[in-house]
């Protein structure tokens, strides 16, 4: 049984929305159900801390603002330091579900090469990419891997380690996970290379 709480909100304390995400993360512990939490996209980096500590998320939607718990350099996109949030997150491999496209349309990020995605991948955050919505955002999976490579000069390794990211994180039984990634995941991108080095020649 897996569960999805989808929120946007920067919850206060006492408040009906933060008692029934205590008893929600109550119930979700107990039945052992899994928790991904969108949270950092319209409020800032308090919403991400909410979604961790009182809603117990698994993984966390959007992320974006992680990044004002982050200074780092403009011209190597390294990280010179972070705060609390952002070591836990990275220390605890919490996955960022990363939505290029969406995040552009709701104003989350201005330009696209301003997203956070880049540092975080860089700096070995557990990143994957998402459509978030197909519908609204009119996009794919496919869209948001070609994004990528346009924005942040992603390659064939990158999309492979995003690829198994994303199988990391997935709510499903560990051998499950592992034996997706080895039985599908990798065979497919060396089928790949295969077909593009065939290509080259």
């Amino acid at each position: 049984n897996f569960f999805l709480c989808s929120g946007y909100s920067n919850i206060k304390k006492s408040s009906f929305l933060f008692n029934a995400c205590i008893f929600t993360k109550s119930v979700c512990q107990r039945e052992n159900f899994s928790i991904t939490i969108h949270a950092g996209e319209a409020f800032g980096k308090e919403s991400i801390w909410q979604a961790i500590q009182w809603c117990g998320a698994h993984r966390i939607g959007h992320g974006t603002r992680i990044l004002d718990d982050i200074t780092f350099d403009p011209k190597t996109g390294e990280i010179i330091s972070m705060g609390d949030l952002a070591q836990y997150i990275l220390d605890k491999r919490i996955p960022i579900e990363i939505c290029l496209v969406s995040n552009l349309h709701t104003g989350a990020i201005k330009r696209l090469e301003d997203h956070p995605f880049g540092i975080l991948y860089k700096n070995k955050f557990r990143v994957c990419l998402n459509t978030d919505n197909t519908l609204m955002s009119n996009t794919s999976m496919s869209n948001e891997f070609l994004t990528a490579i346009k924005y942040f000069n992603v390659n064939l390794d990158d999309l492979e380690k995003l690829t198994i990211n994303a199988m990391k994180s997935a709510f499903i039984h560990h051998n499950e996970r592992l034996k997706f990634i080895y039985d599908v995941i990798k065979p497919g991108y060396q089928k790949l290379r295969e077909e593009l080095t065939s290509l080259r020649n």
